[in-house]
């Protein structure tokens, strides 16, 4: 499988303004393509192929003096343009055709993006100099800060620059068998939540960080420094780079989430590697997160980070070997006693904890939710270590009698 790499840049001046000059020629390139290309869709005639573009677009448009300057940066990034725009069709087409999720017909570039992209390939020679520096061509030797080594040898970097500032080099390795790790007999199913970010089976609660929560204070702050500033200024801009740079400090926390004692060797891990390090198979249910994020919680479900959770899940199996299963988002699993199997039916979420009228076990609704998860993933999972007690079996509903008030009937 295909993995990326990414590591901090720290360009010197004329390499940024180097870079900035590529992000330009890049996206002039890649708007002349979409242009002339909506231009003959307008008039009925077939897309220009790519080859046609690259030769109007940047072979003949540097003999110009209108486009003399694409010839300040390499020709590799420009030509990778042109394959982006291959791509946004082709995912747009497929969107049409039912073959992948609907996507947007391609849009201009606009030079006050706050991010931007540029790609060299293998066809770019760009290498590693010594002093671990990382070697572009008509740009220089940009320092690098390596915080880990790369497991093979990388196909492409991009060089990106994003809304903060900051400069990136993403690299895209390929990784064998050989990173397949030795099968282990735990099995393991997930109930993620707000109140703890994730409960396993055996009681474990991992508290969530709420990093955007803990760090509003920090980003009104910045966001009315921003809002006082005058449009088009200077000030404005800095103002705008400090709100991006207090946004991407929360996201970086969120991204490198470490639950305090998680460790591997005595070296700290993501929980997302410790999981799967650990567990041969790995099921997690199919939360509705865009249509919880349309509630009063969705700022809190925002700051969750589930999808992302799930996504290292998900490609973290795929890479060393592991089974990774999402359940449906609309299975009973704090319905239905992990101990019987009884559905009691559905309960408001301040019952935490509850007890099963036919089998008489004192549940934890987190933790049940854990083992039915897997349950329904078709793992073997026990509630082993959970707080699960059994207690006195009540009499059946029907010699009971009923409750005196309806029950609410709210979903889970």
């Amino acid at each position: 499988m295909q993995l990326r790499y990414s590591f901090r840049l720290y360009p010197s001046a004329g390499q940024r303004t180097a870079l900035a000059k590529a992000f330009g020629c890049v996206r002039v390139v890649y708007n002349d393509a979409l242009r002339a290309r909506e231009t003959a869709r307008g008039a009925g005639l077939p897309f220009p192929k790519t080859g046609e573009l690259s030769k109007r677009l940047i072979t003949e448009a540097k003999k110009t003096p209108e486009r003399a300057w694409l010839g300040e940066v390499s020709a590799v990034v420009l030509q990778q343009s042109l394959r982006d725009l291959d791509t946004a069709y082709k995912n747009f087409l497929d969107g049409l055709k039912g073959k992948r999720p609907p996507m947007g017909a391609p849009r201009y570039k606009s030079r006050k993006d706050t991010r931007q992209s540029v790609r060299f390939t293998a066809n770019a020679r760009w290498s590693i100099a010594p002093g671990h520096k990382l070697r572009l061509p008509k740009i220089g030797d940009v320092p690098v800060k390596w915080s880990r080594a790369l497991p093979s040898l990388p196909s492409t970097v991009t060089v990106v620059k994003d809304s903060a500032g900051r400069y990136f080099a993403s690299f895209v390795v390929e990784t064998g068998p050989e990173e397949v790790l030795p099968k282990v007999p735990p099995e393991l199913g997930l109930d993620l939540g707000l109140g703890h970010f994730a409960v396993l089976p055996d009681g474990t609660k991992i508290d969530s960080p709420r990093f955007l929560r803990r760090a509003e204070k920090r980003l009104k702050k910045a966001q009315r420094a921003l809002s006082r500033k005058e449009k088009g200024s200077r000030n404005r801009d800095k103002a705008r780079v400090r709100v991006a740079r207090a946004h991407a400090r929360v996201a970086d926390a969120r991204r490198e989430f470490l639950p305090h004692g998680l460790r591997h060797g005595g070296a700290p891990i993501r929980l997302s590697t410790k999981l799967i390090r650990e567990n041969q198979a790995v099921a997690v249910e199919d939360l509705a997160v865009k249509g919880l994020a349309r509630t009063r919680l969705a700022k809190s479900v925002h700051d969750a980070g589930w999808s992302a959770f799930a996504s290292m899940l998900e490609y973290k199996a795929a890479r060393y070997g592991r089974t990774f299963i999402r359940i449906g988002r609309f299975e009973p699993t704090s319905q239905v006693c992990s101990q019987c199997g009884v559905r009691d039916g559905p309960k408001p979420l301040h019952v935490r904890v509850w007890t099963c009228p036919a089998c008489g076990a004192v549940l934890d609704r987190d933790i049940n939710a854990a083992v039915n998860v897997a349950k329904a993933a078709g793992l073997a999972v026990s509630a082993c270590g959970a707080q699960v007690r059994p207690g006195l079996v009540p009499a059946p509903r029907g010699e009971a009698g009923t409750h005196p008030t309806p029950q609410p009937q709210t979903a889970r």
